[in-house]
This record gives C-alpha cells, structure tokens and sequence, in this order.
C-alpha cells in the first residue's frame, strides 16, 4: 500500500487530507512541521509528501530544500494560502513538484496525488510516456508514431525531465543546473539553444508541445 507523509501543521486540515486519502487506499502519517516530516523520514519509507509552507520550526520551503540536498526525490505536493507567482516559482526552485493553494477540492488533491505517484513510477523505470510518444532513458531514444530517433544527451534530458512534468514551468536556471550541473560554466543561452533544436525535431509532434513562459522559462504542454 502507497504511503503518504502529510506535513500541516493545522490539525484540522492535516486530519481531513489523511481521511480523504485513507479512503482512497493510501497509508497516511501526519505530523506539524517540517522537522517533524525530516524525522519521520528518516524512520520509514514514503512515496509522496504533502507539505504546508508556512509551518513553525521549519517551513515547507527550507523541508524540501534539505530533502532534495539530501537526495530524496520523492514527490512533493506544496499546499498552502499564498497564491502569488513569486511564492509558486520559491516552491518549485526548492524542489516542489506540483502546487494547490488554500482552500483546498480534496478531489482534486486526490486526482494531483495519483498523477504525481503515476509520474514517480515513470521516473524509476526510467520511461516516460507522453500521448504516442515514448522516451527510453537508458538509450536516449524517442519512439513516436512508430519511429525510434536517438537524441544529444543534453536534448533528451531536457526533454525527458519537462515531459515528466506536462503543464509544470521550469526556469532556464533550473534546467541548467539539473541538466548541465551547478558547476557548468555554460550560461542559460545554452538551454535556449537546445530548446530551439528540440522544437525544430518535434515541430510536427502530435502528442506534445515545448511553450516559451517569457521571462521564465518553458514548459511541455500535451496536445
């Protein structure tokens, strides 16, 4: 059974998201701030977390800021009152992977839950598959209507690290520090450069599309 860490430090709202998803199948833990979810990951395994930002001791930002630098990739769904883009984009540069703003539809929160599990599983079989499009990690291959083509490996992570996420922006800085390191000294034209090349190979795909976000960055939307 999938288990799910539910950091909130509101007990009325972190015991409602953990009957919605008990009822759902999943195995459920609570605890009221970030430390807490730190503790209780070291103790047991979970397959997504559920974290508030604003939480006393340690809030949801610096959380999942310490568990990617510890080098836990377990999906994380931010939930929290601030609805302002700058507050979105900290949430995703510290590693978040989806986002809901308060006041929370638990059937929506439900559906993102499934969507970021189903992501997860991808991830760890090294395959994403997006519409017809199929993206094999470990031969840097696309497989689309049939033909197999082999990308540069700097294309096909950034293709296969947006297309894991369908909808989700990531900022040049992003791309480049995940693709390329946080050592490299490549600038951000780099990915630039690289995104034009994907969007001259996929032009006509049917199943997907790289957007431009302008001051951002890019996302891959499904068609």
């Amino acid at each position: 059974m999938l288990k799910i860490l539910i950091a909130e430090d509101d007990c009325e709202l972190r015991q409602l998201f953990s009957h919605v998803l008990t009822k759902h199948g999943y195995t459920v833990k609570g605890v009221s701030n970030g430390q807490q979810g730190l503790d209780a990951i070291e103790n047991d395994y979970y397959d997504l977390i559920i974290s508030d930002i604003m939480m006393p001791v340690l809030d949801g930002y610096e959380f999942v800021r310490q568990l990617r630098y510890a080098g836990n990739n377990t999906p994380v769904l931010m939930i929290t009152a601030k609805d302002a883009f700058d507050d979105m984009r900290q949430g995703f540069l510290s590693g978040t992977d989806d986002y809901m703003v308060k006041p929370i539809n638990v059937n929506e929160m439900v559906l993102r839950v499934g969507a970021l599990l189903r992501r997860a599983q991808m991830i760890n079989d090294r395959r994403q598959v997006i519409g017809g499009t199929t993206l094999e990690c470990d031969s840097l291959t696309v497989i689309a209507d049939g033909v197999s083509s082999v990308l540069p490996q700097k294309e096909f992570m950034l293709l296969y690290k947006m297309a894991a996420y369908p909808g989700k922006i990531f900022t040049r800085q992003q791309l480049m520090d995940e693709i390329w390191g946080y050592d490299s000294e490549s600038d951000t034209h780099t990915v630039d450069v690289h995104i034009g090349r994907l969007r001259d190979r996929f032009r006509d795909s049917k199943d997907f599309k790289i957007i431009t976000i302008r001051g951002v960055g890019y996302k891959v939307v499904k068609l």
